[in-house]
């Protein structure tokens, strides 16, 4: 940093918390020889790397790097090794990242489903459907976009794209689509028994917004139907067609796509009305 943004030393010291005479005293040391071969290992494993376009683990990088080190009779490299290095330097695999281990947790609150795939609605805010989906976006990032879906007209009242699947998300979904009820409207809302539904958190929210909890059955997708069928139509519409190397593009694309969706996708059963122009006209 000294070398290329021309700061002083003695300013570049105090902000990593190190004196000056310890600064030149390591920069004037003599490196062990571990420190070398570790060097040596990491200009190896960068070239590795681009050769193979990122796709190996540790494992397999220790594997490649041990059959040269066998030809050269030069001694096996320790995989931990190895992992410390890449490590050190945030070099991992694009891909087949290892599963964070989850919990079963057991569900503070479960609800019939009183749904039953009924899916038609007479009036505005009587049925709504929530989800949450996930999309890829950059190199093996996700987003989650969680949604609601009312069955009257087929609008999404309310969604919150996140980076996390949590309840956060879902919470912060759910709490501006109240807030924007009539002060008489309770609609009954229809999720699956994913985590974040079957909390204490999600049914404090229903119950102080006295709203009606119903949810899927076990393994019953269908009874979910209509986010799902959205989740479809937003997929195939825009998702699919574009390539997403950033969470901003990717939120862009989303909010431009339910606005369409609501103000100017025009749908036969909605008699040749976008979802909001058909509950204006109901209104």
């Amino acid at each position: 940093m000294h070398q290329e943004t021309q700061l002083a030393i003695i300013l570049l010291c105090e902000i990593a918390g190190v004196s000056r005479a310890a600064y030149y005293k390591w920069l004037h040391r003599t490196a062990p020889a571990r420190e070398l071969e570790n060097e040596r290992l990491w200009a190896g494993i960068q070239l590795l790397a681009q050769q193979v376009k990122g796709i190996y683990g540790y494992r397999r990088v220790t594997l490649t790097i041990n059959r040269y080190r066998v030809l050269a009779n030069q001694p096996l490299i320790n995989e931990k090794r190895i992992y410390r290095i890449m490590r050190t330097h945030h070099l991992q695999s694009v891909i087949r990242r290892k599963r964070k281990g989850y919990r079963k947790t057991k569900a503070d609150h479960v609800a019939d489903n009183l749904l039953k795939r009924e899916f038609k609605a007479d009036k505005p805010n009587e049925k709504w459907c929530t989800d949450v989906t996930e999309f890829k976006y950059g190199v093996g990032k996700k987003a989650y976009l969680s949604a609601i879906i009312d069955l009257y007209d087929g609008s999404i009242v309310s969604y919150r794209l996140g980076r996390s699947n949590n309840n956060p998300l879902v919470f912060e979904t759910i709490t501006p689509a109240i807030q924007k009820l009539p002060f008489w409207a309770r609609p009954l809302i229809h999720s699956d028994r994913g985590y974040q539904y079957t909390s204490k958190g999600f049914k404090r929210i229903t119950d102080k917004a006295n709203m009606t909890h119903s949810m899927s059955r076990p393994g019953r997708c269908l009874d979910n139907a209509p986010i799902e069928g959205f989740w479809g139509s937003l997929k195939c519409e825009m998702y699919y067609l574009s390539k997403f190397h950033t969470y901003e593009e990717l939120e862009g694309a989303i909010a431009s796509y339910i606005h369409f969706y609501n103000t100017s996708r025009y749908q036969k059963r909605l008699n040749g009305l976008s979802p909001l122009e058909f509950r204006a006209q109901a209104a």
